[in-house]
């Protein structure tokens, strides 16, 4: 029994003091990614999430999908799923709820979160207080769990502000923006203008079910009654729920952080007279079974404050692909606006402009200018509202957000503040450790200095060459056009053979076309064409260019759509090797070409995009000389995924078992062995709603046993399906060779790696 008798004076709460490395304020997938690194790399890290759950806007409270620059696979940007922690969050989710279930997304970002020792983890704990030190220098935080009615002072040497409204910023008096810049003040022709607006909008989802039977529905008092007050009410579908309903959006015109629960309530108001005109106008007689099994309680939050870092990203940065030296993280999500008005403006819901490719995010623009102990996560990073418009993306953000954690960890053991990262040997270490936890920094490749396998002589029981994917029997019309994405020789000339059927006497044309930029994907540049007659019924069709490629890249074989005209297919699959369509994706603003505005600073250009599995298969050809780009020199040349070539060793299709045999002349000690895998960098991922047609990435190697020289076996890996496998050794071992053999049950895919290392 407790008892306490009357006291004059107030009480106070239980107070827990703690010392950290770094505090990550914000549990969102960018704060989550952010504490994971930073704990992997060996700081104390606590992490202070205000809600009961993680993931931010793609948990269960608010059931948004985690995307970035993949863009649901609609742009041009190939094999561009965003590496290490976070592609390691959505593979395990795809493992686990290929069906998008939201609350199993939960456990998974709560299971990676509580695995490591080294973060603390409190959820339920509002920040609202901040300390300083002096002017530049945050040295406590204080916040509230309203649950266990406990007050928590957090101290720590570094803070990363992942909190979406930016507590910790704004309260430390770090310089921060609220709206759209001018087009003057960064030059930024796609700048909107006050008419459009300058903020995005909140948006509230819903969820349906059939139960089998009638359901009726009174909506509440406050629904909306007249649901033309929404201009595009005609839009909406009796079985659209979750967030294809992103749409329905409001607050643009609000100041998004204090007026917060007001639009909450225009959400609500919004979300229950669209339920009501779905259910009760008469519209929908398909929705008569259909009961309203979820609404959000809280609104997913696109723009509030967005802070001032060493640098500013603008809209010529993510349009021009520019280079940074202290890249650390890429994007690719279009330039992603929405009208002020949101669901009641008439407009379209959004104005979606893609690069050309992704783009490098400099690790500049997550440093506060102001405060030197502040790091910049999540959508608070230094942008103005235009290149925001792609940079807030949740995958985007958790991708620079594990760049933070990792550079926190590197200020804490070499003694350097935040901005001393950005100094040439600080940044190359911290790319360094990016890359080899799979970053894949564009365009820069991993290390080998300490790799012990970059000096071992490496042989396979096979090597694969290309010479034709055999055809599957099924004929597809050209209804658009299609390309053979192929890594291709300099000065080389080679002879394609493809399978066409003809309902009359045509023609197709044919092009060889390459990038403007080398090692991106958009088919902008067009070499040759040729124009090749068919006759009616079946034929094989050979042609060669006369024009060659001035640098070994990827080229895109193209033939131009003739609804006259089928092609064959082919079911087989390669790492690095795949086809792409002349086609739409509406759901990220592509109709088959992008055409901006005149003088809006954006490129107009052509979509050439593959399809999902299970569709998306190979053209079936034949190409001579063969394609011998999948030899054991790629297992160590740094890249862990294609870029310019394939950059994998594979096996012959023959070879179910495959081995790799790394030898060296001298007895190596050896601390750790790892592998980087191929799971499909071009499958988006989603962790919500739209589901996936496999749990297990195709291309993925299942099954891996490690042996020593003396054939004594290391290590065993069975049913993988992550990207990178590591194993790390209790005790260092001592060997001349190293067996790796593999096995993958898939048929018509040949077991692939891309990278080995070893320390």
């Amino acid at each position: 029994m407790i008892k306490q008798a009357f006291k004059e004076t107030t009480r106070d709460n239980k107070t827990i003091s703690t010392t950290s490395d770094l505090i990550v304020v914000g549990g969102g997938m960018a704060g989550v990614c952010t504490a994971i690194a930073a704990a992997r790399a060996g700081i104390k890290v606590t992490l202070v999430q205000d809600r009961p759950v993680l993931g931010g806007n793609a948990s269960s409270e608010v059931r948004l999908w985690v995307l970035g620059a993949t863009s649901h696979m609609g742009n041009n940007n190939r094999w561009a799923r965003e590496g290490g922690i976070i592609d390691e969050v959505l593979v395990e989710n795809t493992f686990r709820n290929k069906e998008g279930n939201t609350i199993i997304f939960d456990t998974i970002l709560l299971e990676k979160v509580t695995n490591e020792t080294n973060i603390t983890l409190l959820l339920n704990t509002s920040v609202f207080e901040v300390l300083k030190s002096n002017a530049t220098t945050i040295r406590q935080v204080n916040a509230f769990c309203s649950q266990n009615s406990t007050m928590y002072h957090l101290k720590a040497a570094l803070f990363c502000d992942a909190s979406g409204d930016g507590i910790v910023g704004f309260q430390a008096g770090a310089a921060f923006r609220i709206g759209a810049e001018s087009k003057e003040e960064f030059g930024e022709l796609f700048a909107p203008d006050i008419s459009y607006g300058e903020l995005l909008g909140h948006t509230i989802y819903f969820y349906s079910k059939d139960t089998g039977k009638p359901v009726d529905f009174v909506a509440p008092e406050f629904a909306l009654k007249d649901i033309t007050k929404i201009p595009r009410y005609k839009n909406i579908g009796y079985n659209d729920s979750g967030c294809r309903l992103w749409w329905l959006e409001y607050g643009g015109r609000k100041d998004t952080i204090h007026d917060s629960e007001e639009i909450k309530w225009e959400l609500w108001k919004v979300v229950y007279g669209v339920w009501d005109y779905i259910k009760n106008s008469g519209s929908f007689p398909e929705a008569e079974n259909l009961t309203l099994e979820w609404v959000g309680t809280i609104p997913g939050k696109r723009e509030s404050r967005r802070f001032e870092g060493l640098y500013m990203m603008k809209q010529q940065d993510i349009v021009e692909q520019k280079k940074f030296e202290d890249a650390i993280a890429f994007g690719g999500w279009a330039v992603d606006l929405h009208p002020a008005d949101g669901v009641y403006d008439s407009r379209p819901g959004c104005t979606q402009y893609h690069s050309k490719g992704i783009y490098q995010i400099p690790l500049r623009s997550l440093i506060s200018k102001n405060i030197d102990n502040l790091f910049l996560g999540g959508r608070i990073m230094s942008a103005t509202h235009v290149a925001f418009g792609s940079t807030r993306v949740m995958a985007t953000t958790a991708h620079y957000g594990q760049a933070i954690g990792y550079g926190a960890a590197q200020c804490i053991k070499n003694k350097v503040l935040p901005a001393d990262l950005i100094q040439n040997k600080e940044i190359k270490e911290l790319q360094q450790t990016l890359n080899i936890n799979g970053q894949s920094i564009p365009e820069t490749s991993i290390n080998q200095q300490f790799n012990l396998a970059n000096t071992a002589t490496i042989e396979a029981s096979s090597v694969f060459k290309l010479k034709a994917l055999k055809p599957s029997g099924i004929w597809q019309k050209l209804t658009n056009g299609i390309a053979q994405l192929l890594p291709l020789k300099a000065d080389t000339k080679y002879e394609y053979i493809f399978q066409f059927l003809a309902e009359c006497d045509t023609s197709i044309t044919v092009q060889l076309r390459t990038s403007e930029r080398t090692g991106y994907y958009t088919p902008d540049t067009i070499i040759e064409h040729q124009n090749i007659q068919l006759s009616k019924g079946e034929q094989n069709i050979s042609f060669v260019f006369d024009a060659v490629l001035d640098q070994d890249q990827y080229a895109f074989i193209a033939i131009l759509r003739n609804e006259n005209v089928s092609y064959q297919i082919s079911e087989e699959r390669v790492t690095g090797i795949l086809s792409v369509f002349n086609s739409e994706n509406k759901a990220v603003n592509n109709i088959g070409k992008q055409s901006p505005p005149e003088n809006s600073g954006l490129d107009a250009f052509e979509f050439w995009i593959p399809l999902r599995r299970p569709k998306g298969e190979n053209l079936a050809f034949k190409i001579t000389p063969e394609i011998t780009d999948f030899g054991t020199e790629n297992l160590t040349n740094g890249f862990v995924r294609p870029y310019l070539k394939a950059n994998a060793w594979a096996a012959t299709k023959e070879d179910k078992t495959p081995e790799l045999i790394l030898s060296w002349d001298e007895t190596q000690t050896i601390n750790e062995i790892k592998l980087f895998l191929d799971t499909d960098y071009d499958h988006p991922m989603e962790s919500s709603l739209m589901g996936h047609p496999e749990a297990r990435m195709p291309f993925c190697v299942e099954h891996i046993q490690v042996f020593d020289e003396d054939e004594t076996l290391l290590f065993s890996v069975i049913n993988n399906h992550q990207t990178i496998v590591q194993h790390q050794f209790d005790m260092p071992i001592k060997t001349k060779k190293i067996y790796i053999k593999m096995e993958s049950k898939v048929t018509h895919i040949p077991v692939s790696v891309f990278e080995i290392q070893i320390r």
